[in-house]
């Protein structure tokens, strides 16, 4: 599933006449990568791209940071050019069957970048024999890496290099999964891998965990990759695509950290078991308007769905929080030590954003709530449970 991609500004215009993370801090990628990825498509046609580009202006996607096409697998000729051009895999051939780039680095970067491209997403299939290739995964991506390195210098152009496999110290994103299927199995073994490697997301570097399933993605900070056909869109896919207030939460100019899971709820990994098919339900996250919480039902069933404030490390004991759901746009009242999402749909989803509203009532009982509740001391030493 190699691929290069060129701005949407670009596509359209042929259209129309297209920190805690050691991540690769090249100017580019600070932000998470938002477009469209044709890998769904199978065999990769200019008319589609094109369509597929001037769809994403008609519908506003492009409004609303959607900027990049991803052509992916399968468009390339099966063979090189006499002189040897193609596109990109680090093996011999791609995952498809045609040509990768292992030996061709340099070439291919350049010619990625005469073609107008300032992404480049780079897979791992048929990988050289060790006694061809004599290095590990990190060498094998980094001969990539010092191509388009090279390209940068002489030609000004900087790409966004994004991995198939774990590379953090010389690209932007890595995929950390296998491919997504479109059924709830395939999403939440995805979303259980995420929540053990959260850590590795901040600017310029981020997990991928593959096409966007849209709320997990944006909140844990991964590239925003539509994956479905836009001929065929609904309406309703469309507005969930382009919910303004979960984008601004994965674009987060202040905050390049992620969400992660706090321990809390049924099978939610609270001493880190790996379990596939119930991930974490209780995730948090800072932003710049405030405190993140991410509810996911994993149960086949409604569920309503209960936390602490206070579990959350950016929520202050004694103070009470607006709470304002950011999927009906609402506010949804205001929030003194716990709150409960009720009703929450079968596989389904809750994001939350709390703002600090003041101190919370006087006189509540007990005295500490959440987490202090087992070490509540008065200044003489008495305890109280």
């Amino acid at each position: 599933m190699s691929a290069f991609v060129k701005t949407l500004g670009a596509a359209v215009a042929l259209s129309c006449a297209a920190s805690s993370v050691s991540a690769l801090q090249n100017g580019v990628g600070r932000l998470p990568v938002m477009g469209y990825n044709g890998m769904n498509s199978g065999h990769i046609l200019e008319t589609l791209i094109i369509e597929t580009a001037q769809y994403m202006k008609q519908y506003g996607l492009l409004d609303v940071g959607y900027n990049h096409v991803n052509l992916d697998d399968c468009w390339a000729m099966k063979n090189r050019s006499s002189t040897g051009e193609v596109y990109s895999d680090s093996g011999w051939f791609t995952c498809a069957g045609y040509p990768g780039s292992f030996m061709h680095e340099e070439q291919d970067a350049m010619t990625f970048q005469s073609w107008g491209f300032d992404f480049l997403k780079y897979d791992n299939c048929a990988i050289p024999f060790d006694d061809v290739i004599r290095e590990g995964i990190i060498g094998k991506y980094q001969r990539m890496a010092d191509a388009l390195a090279i390209v940068a210098e002489n030609t000004g152009t900087t790409f966004v290099f994004s991995l198939c496999d774990w590379g953090a110290s010389i690209s932007h994103s890595w995929r950390i999964d296998g491919d997504i299927g479109p059924y709830w199995s395939s999403i939440a073994s995805i979303i259980n891998s995420a929540s053990f490697i959260t850590q590795a997301t901040n600017y310029y570097g981020r997990n991928d965990p593959d096409m966007t399933h849209f709320t997990a993605w944006a909140l844990t900070k991964a590239p925003l990759l539509i994956g479905t056909n836009l001929a065929t869109i609904s309406s309703e896919m469309l507005s969930i695509l382009k919910n303004s207030e979960i984008i601004a939460i994965n674009q987060d100019s202040v905050y390049g950290t992620r969400c992660f899971a706090f321990p809390l709820g049924y099978q939610c990994n609270p001493d880190f078991t790996f379990n596939a098919s119930f991930p974490a339900q209780y995730w948090t996250g800072q932003s710049e308007n405030g405190t993140v919480i991410m509810l996911i039902n994993t149960l086949d069933e409604p569920a309503d769905m209960f936390f602490n404030l206070t579990e959350s490390p950016w929520i202050r004991a004694g103070r009470q929080y607006a709470v304002r759901d950011l999927w009906t746009h609402t506010g949804n009242g205001t929030a003194v030590r716990n709150f409960t999402a009720t009703g929450v749909a079968a596989h389904g989803v809750v994001a939350l954003l709390l703002q600090d509203a003041g101190d919370e009532p006087a006189g509540l009982m007990p005295l500490c709530a959440g987490e202090g509740s087992t070490q509540c001391t008065a200044e003489n030493g008495t305890r109280y449970y």
